[in-house]
């Protein structure tokens, strides 16, 4: 909104720095963050009201979240608003990739909300069969694909090789779909204990608001030696979007929870990553830079398909967080490091950018 007062201002005087997409990342950063403190105490307050018992806790988990009876969820709609506002403030509303980003977010942000919905309403932890979920969020991401794709060609392009694509075609369109779908799952698998996901969510988003730039810019990605996307570069405003309105979560979501995430905040935000790397062609990297997410969804995997074949697990308990936790390590611990763990992996898949 702002961006098209300053196009219709001919960037004139202070408009001049509208002009520029580090400045309104910057900005649309602080925005959302200041949106999210701002409306955080009473929209708790308003969910522990309207909830009453809170967000249902598996008894056949870990004995220790039993401490978490009560604690609301769906704050994902706390992420979703500030969010939402940041970026149409500052973002240039006639780039079609923000405006498909857009649509993945809130579209997965209300299949996780009548997931919780239907979780709290029943008090019950099964909510929306996964059947009717992955359909409904195929069909966003299958609309989203189809917006990003007619902007850009259909390769997968593969790091530490310079300027090299595989040519998918047609079959680009589910690739994609499948890319955004897996995202999503991965971030809801993660989202187990008090700021696990979120912060790793913030990181992954500061690595694409740096790859969005350079892939927006034809002189940073021909000396890089990666594909440009015109465009891409207002995908930094969105992924300062979503690093501002994690950080105001998370200042609520800081153990002890005062609130959840839940499926409307950690499908959304997957979905939103995973919109962002096809758009950037940099699909394969989100798996480096998401690394966490991966483990945590293969963990899933790997118990379910070993049990149903032997009857015995691999993992103490899955998702792999779980897993540790059973072993000893304490909640804090486990967050922790993991957080580290995604550190690591981000400068890995920011090193691919290089190595080439």
């Amino acid at each position: 909104m702002l961006y098209l007062l300053a196009e219709w201002l001919n960037f004139e005087g202070v408009a001049n720095l509208v002009r520029y997409q580090t400045f309104r990342a910057g900005a649309t950063l602080m925005t959302a963050l200041v949106i999210g403190l701002l409306i955080g105490p009473r929209f708790i307050a308003m969910l522990r009201v309207r909830q009453g018992k809170g967000q249902p806790i598996r008894t056949d988990g870990p004995q220790t979240h039993l401490a978490k009876v009560g604690t609301p969820t769906m704050g994902g709609l706390m992420i979703l608003i500030s969010l939402s506002l940041a970026v149409l403030i500052w973002m240039d509303l006639k780039n079609p990739f923000i405006w498909a980003c857009l649509a993945v977010t809130l579209g997965f942000g209300l299949i996780g909300f009548l997931d919780d919905y239907d979780k709290v309403s029943k008090s019950s932890h099964k909510g929306v069969s996964a059947r009717t979920r992955l359909l409904a969020e195929f069909l966003v991401a299958g609309a989203a694909s189809y917006i990003v794709v007619s902007q850009i060609n259909t390769f997968v392009y593969v790091p530490f090789v310079n300027d090299f694509g595989v040519e998918l075609g047609p079959f680009y369109y589910l690739f994609a779909a499948v890319v955004i779908v897996g995202a999503g799952n991965a971030v809801n698998l993660t989202d187990g204990l008090d700021g696990l996901a979120t912060m790793p969510v913030i990181i992954a988003a500061g690595t694409f608001a740096l790859i969005a730039y350079l892939v927006g810019r034809v002189d940073y990605s021909e000396y890089l030696g990666i594909p440009h996307v015109e465009g891409a570069g207002e995908l930094a405003i969105f992924c300062a979007a979503i690093m501002g309105a994690g950080l105001a979560f998370l200042w609520f979501n800081a153990p002890p929870a005062a609130v959840f995430m839940g499926d409307t905040g950690s499908l959304a935000l997957g979905g939103a990553l995973g919109a962002i790397a096809v758009a950037t062609h940099h699909e394969v990297v989100l798996a480096i830079v998401g690394g966490l997410f991966v483990f945590e969804a293969l963990s899933v995997i790997i118990q379910v398909f070993w049990f149903k074949r032997t009857g015995k697990r691999v993992f103490r308990m899955a998702p792999i967080h779980h897993h540790f936790e059973q072993l000893g390590w304490s909640e804090s611990k486990v967050v922790i490091r993991f957080w580290i763990v995604s550190i690591i992996l981000a400068l890995m898949g920011l090193a691919t950018l290089k190595l080439r």
